[in-house]
């Protein structure tokens, strides 16, 4: 069977306004499970009292329930009770929450990964704590776990295709859509595809660079 190559080249601007959305939506989602994942890797490594329970715990969650359910009680969950949010608000909030868990163990292993020697030498200096963890954890725990920080960040990217099930038109919903209306099944995929693969090389060739500058740094 012959391709349709006019239906693919007709479907690029409606492929690449869903595309946008899946990107608005990873890139915000992504941002935001580093930061919680860092805060969190952060109040574990230290021990922080009462805190440590909680952030286990949101690990556990978090890493333990699939997004779909996450983004079912939150756009359908929490309108029962009367807090409304929009769908791509969800989708953020989502993201940002699974993300956060996975964030937290790979910077958590970077941190435990320091040799303790360095931590000494900075007390040693007088340096406080928050100058240890700026110049010297931090630049160590990254170069150690940057590899998994850039496999999650795929991960959540590609995580983002159920955002569909709530009624965001992203890059998965214009495939299913295209696909159930004119029966394009081959073209509709393969457009997927290329349109995933257009985002997922530039963003691995990213992360293997933040990995390289790193380790030089060490």
């Amino acid at each position: 069977m012959m391709l349709q190559w006019q239906f693919m080249i007709d479907s690029i601007p409606v492929y690449a306004k869903g595309l946008y959305l899946t990107l608005g939506i990873s890139f915000f989602g992504i941002i935001f499970s580093v930061l919680i994942g860092f805060l969190v890797a952060l109040i574990v490594f230290y021990r922080v009292r009462f805190l440590e329970t909680l952030a286990k715990a949101y690990i556990e969650i978090s890493r333990n329930t699939p997004l779909l359910i996450q983004l079912f009680f939150l756009y359908y969950g929490l309108a029962g009770v009367g807090l409304v949010l929009s769908a791509y608000a969800c989708a953020i909030i989502g993201v940002a929450f699974l993300g956060g868990g996975y964030m937290a163990e790979s910077f958590r292993l970077g941190l435990c990964a320091v040799p303790k020697t360095q931590i000494e030498a900075g007390l040693s200096l007088g340096l406080s704590r928050l100058q240890m963890v700026y110049h010297i954890i931090i630049p160590q725990s990254l170069a150690i776990s940057m590899p998994s920080i850039g496999a999650n960040a795929i991960f959540l990217l590609k995580e983002t295709s159920v955002v569909s099930a709530i009624a965001l038109a992203d890059v998965m919903f214009v495939a299913k859509d295209l696909i159930g209306t004119y029966y394009k099944t081959t073209e509709s995929l393969l457009m997927l595809v290329i349109a995933y693969l257009i985002v997922l090389l530039p963003m691995s060739a990213l992360f293997v660079g933040l990995e390289n500058y790193y380790k030089k740094k060490l």
